[in-house]
């Protein structure tokens, strides 16, 4: 017995998972007429039945009318996918026996398809839109049955069934002319304009059981509520699908077995009210006004507009013909090309915030190569420099107080987008000029990297080597031969009294902002070794106890000069 009731165990183990010698009830090669065991789904009159529709099976309804019932209309609404339903009434030669003994495997619209008798279609459909039937019942009919049939993938639909005449009073009614229509378009924004519809304008003011909701999206407009609403969730899961993914294989132990499973005749019961109409949705409209304005819009996007009144009472929804239309792009900015080695001020006006300069560049030279030289002339403002080729950006870094040098390669022109946040007029700057940044782009086809700079910008004076007509600066050189200037200015006597920042020289006065009376000299230096670029300068020609503020300007033939740092100096009353 041990090994039979083994190998028993086998055959139904391998049955199981390798797959089952009998033929499932639903197959393809049983026949239409073929009814398989599974509980009887009835349609409800007055009520709103939601049906699940597996990809590829067809799912049938029955329901039954009172004798002498004047006429009845029946409303299929698919959710987001096409889908086919028919309605067909069976009329039975003869009518089974009350005291039939039923079988427990047997529903009793089963029973009535295996009796003699005729089937005869009202009525058939196949699309994705809301569609009824209306008219008088059969005569003889004994039972109608609803089929429908998923096309693509699975879905879902609802089925609602009214006897009598007239109007069902369930769905909401609309306009002879449903379309949306677009009244205005701006960058940010688009308005929009529908008929009212009847089911609001025949309702007193005190009775507020209909809405209308305005959904806006970039991808496609929606027949139906339903199908927005899968779509919102589709994009949720899209969002989380390999963690579900990785969740559902270690909950899935027997993934044959749950395939089998869910390839059976749904037997859970279905719901019989559809869920919340705004579930998951969010309306940038919603009221009773038939005017909307969808704000929060980006520039130069295509959005798609569906409108939809909804009958909060019965859960009900009728979608209008929905509009798309393109948001105005944003206003192109000027942009002003930089001639070679041209140094230009950059205002972003007075109290501006927010402002924007745009400038060009081309090199010179088949390498394609350039310096960007940069430097903000106000300490409280936020200036960001952004360089961009073909639509890409190359680089992006605030500026300050110092030189911000960037090296150009690889491409023909350069965009250069300079963004300033809260200007504030600085009254140090020439001719009133407000916060601003210094600039100056110069092809550079000869160099390999970026200049180099002084260790220390810092200007030292010798206080024994100063006399009553003359004072000796020094201060540190790079290995490349540059020019260096000298300039001076002369206090009076409150500003020399106060001293400190305020007699000394703003950073971004260059030399074309100096009079050519304050310069003193130019000289040329270079020095190989780095920590031995030292040179110095005798100043002569001064007045005795006076106080002078110098300056030294780097002068480079490529990028903005180098200011060092202002230093002011004394001479002696007495030699």
């Amino acid at each position: 017995m041990a090994p039979a009731s083994l190998s028993w165990c086998l055959s139904a183990a391998l049955a199981l998972f390798c797959g089952s010698p009998w033929r499932p009830a639903h197959s393809a090669l049983a026949p239409e007429n073929e009814v398989p065991l599974r509980p009887t789904t009835w349609v409800p009159e007055g009520k709103i039945t939601s049906v699940v529709l597996p990809k590829g099976r067809t799912r049938r309804l029955y329901f039954t009318l009172m004798k002498k019932a004047p006429a009845l209309s029946v409303t299929v609404s698919p959710c987001d996918l096409p889908i086919e339903w028919s309605l067909a009434a069976r009329t039975l030669k003869d009518r089974p026996l009350k005291s039939l003994q039923w079988s427990t495997k047997k529903s009793t619209p089963e029973v009535w398809w295996r009796g003699p008798g005729t089937e005869e279609k009202m009525h058939s459909f196949t699309g994705n839109a809301v569609n009824s039937y209306e008219g008088p019942p059969h005569p003889r009919a004994t039972i109608y049955t609803l089929r429908l049939r998923a096309q693509q993938h699975s879905t879902r639909a609802t089925v609602y069934l009214h006897v009598g005449r007239g109007p069902s009073g369930a769905f909401p009614l609309l306009p002879s002319d449903p379309r949306v229509h677009t009244l205005g378009v701006g960058m940010t924004s688009v308005t929009l304009s529908w008929a009212p519809s009847a089911s609001l304008t025949g309702l007193p003011q005190t009775q507020k059981s209909y809405d209308y909701c305005v959904l806006a999206n970039s991808r496609r407009n929606y027949p139906s509520l339903c199908a927005a609403r899968v779509s919102a969730g589709r994009e949720k899961e899209q969002k989380g699908e390999k963690r579900q993914e990785a969740r559902r294989r270690r909950i899935t132990a027997w993934p044959i077995l749950k395939e089998w499973w869910w390839q059976q005749w749904d037997s859970y019961p279905e719901p019989r009210t559809p869920p919340s109409s705004l579930a998951g949705l969010q309306c940038a409209c919603q009221g009773t006004e038939s005017v909307c304005t969808v704000s929060e819009l980006l520039p130069d996007t295509q959005y798609y507009f569906d409108v939809f009144v909804m009958d909060r009472l019965n859960g009900t929804s009728a979608a209008y013909e929905g509009t798309f239309a393109r948001t105005h792009e944003e206003a192109r900015a000027a942009v002003v090309a930089l001639r070679e080695g041209e140094l230009r001020w950059v205002t972003f006006g007075d109290g501006g915030s927010g402002s924007a300069r745009f400038f060009s560049f081309r090199p010179r030279g088949w390498q394609q190569s350039g310096l960007l030289t940069l430097q903000s002339c106000a300490g409280g403002e936020k200036v960001t420099v952004t360089v961009s080729s073909k639509g890409q950006v190359l680089t992006s870094q605030a500026v300050g107080g110092d030189l911000v040098h960037i090296w150009l390669r690889g491409s023909q022109s350069y965009l250069i987008h300079l963004e300033g946040e809260g200007s504030t007029a600085n009254p140090v700057l020439p001719e009133g000029l407000a916060a601003s940044v210094k600039m100056q782009a110069s092809s550079a086809y000869h160099r390999k990297e970026v200049p180099s700079l002084p260790s220390t910008l810092q200007i030292k004076s010798f206080n024994r080597l100063r006399g009553c007509n003359t004072v000796t600066l020094a201060w540190m050189g790079t290995e490349e031969r540059s020019l260096y200037c000298v300039y001076r200015r002369k206090l009076g006597e409150r500003d020399a009294e106060a001293g400190g920042a305020s007699a000394l020289t703003a950073p971004c006065l260059g030399p074309e902002s100096r009079s050519d009376t304050e310069r003193v000299l130019c000289k040329y230096f270079q020095e190989l070794n780095p920590r031995r670029a030292v040179t110095t300068a005798v100043i002569g020609g001064l007045e005795p106890e006076t106080a002078y503020v110098f300056d030294v300007y780097l002068m480079r033939r490529w990028g903005i000069p180098v200011m060092y740092a202002s230093k002011m100096v004394k001479t002696r009353r007495e030699c």
